[in-house]
């Protein structure tokens, strides 16, 4: 992963047992394959109450949210799908996934915005289903996944940010982690920057990166980022999560005293 520069050094990028922690409380352990079953679900959920701590939050397809609900301790939220992954427009489609999220007993729900509606210009459509899907989910954290490595262009970025967070976004979220490219710094810092800039979300929205994340060292890049540019009191499970279940085991590793010297891990950075 190539890193945007950070304008002030920090302390999450050399400090790695303190990335560690705070990746894994922020950490959305996720399961979003097809086949999915029950039993995968058992398992995930079992997973995100690590020996060194629980994770924020599972992230599950709706039709498992309310088993993986039952699973799970009542500080370890649950999130599903909505729209996913292919971001289409269906408003119909998109309510009744979240619905079923409403129905289950979740406290989150992860919606693809339709990107390429944005692609095409239509603006309109983007704000409709968005809107709809808030409206169905009230009191529920919503995070809007902008899907940026389809966006590419970073004025693109910030015009779906700035709709997400027109339509009651709570956090923005990267990507699906089901595309060619997902997170990016450069994107984070778009997405970052119309949170800070915006009048109803300085403060309170909260910023995802998801896709392509595989070690504590990737992580620590976005912790940096948000730290710089939402303040370092953005730093907790209501503001910053990581789409990254893959960094389970880095975290896990880290923590036990098994990983590699920190000059090591961060010197690409």
């Amino acid at each position: 992963m190539t890193a945007t520069p950070i304008s002030e050094p920090s302390h999450w990028l050399t400090d790695l047992s303190a990335s560690a922690r705070l990746a894994l409380s922020c950490l959305d352990l996720t399961s979003l394959n097809a086949e999915d079953t029950e039993a995968d679900i058992a398992r995930l959920c079992e997973r995100a109450q690590s020996p060194f701590g629980p994770v924020a939050a599972v992230c599950v397809w709706p039709r498992l949210a309310a088993f993986a609900r039952r699973q799970l301790p009542a500080h370890i939220a649950v999130a599903a799908v909505a729209n996913f992954p292919d971001g289409g427009f269906d408003v119909q489609r998109a309510v009744r996934d979240t619905a079923e999220i409403v129905q289950s007993g979740a406290q989150e729900v992860d919606v693809v915005m339709p990107y390429a509606r944005l692609l095409s210009g239509n603006e309109t459509s983007v704000a409709q289903l968005l809107s709809a899907v808030r409206a169905a989910c009230p009191g529920l954290l919503l995070k809007v996944i902008l899907e940026t490595g389809e966006l590419k262009d970073p004025a693109l970025i910030a015009r779906a940010s700035h709709l997400s967070l027109d339509a009651g976004a709570d956090f923005l979220k990267t990507s699906t982690g089901k595309t060619t490219a997902s997170a990016t710094p450069e994107a984070a810092r778009t997405m970052l920057n119309a949170i800070a800039a915006h009048s109803s979300a300085m403060g309170r929205v909260g910023f995802k990166p998801s896709g392509g994340i595989r070690i504590v060292a990737d992580a620590a890049v976005y912790m940096a980022l948000t730290s710089e540019i939402l303040g370092p009191q953005a730093l907790n499970p209501q503001r910053f999560r990581l789409g990254a279940s893959s960094v389970l085991t880095d975290i896990e590793a880290i923590l036990g005293g098994q990983s590699q010297p920190v000059a090591a891990r961060f010197g690409a950075y």
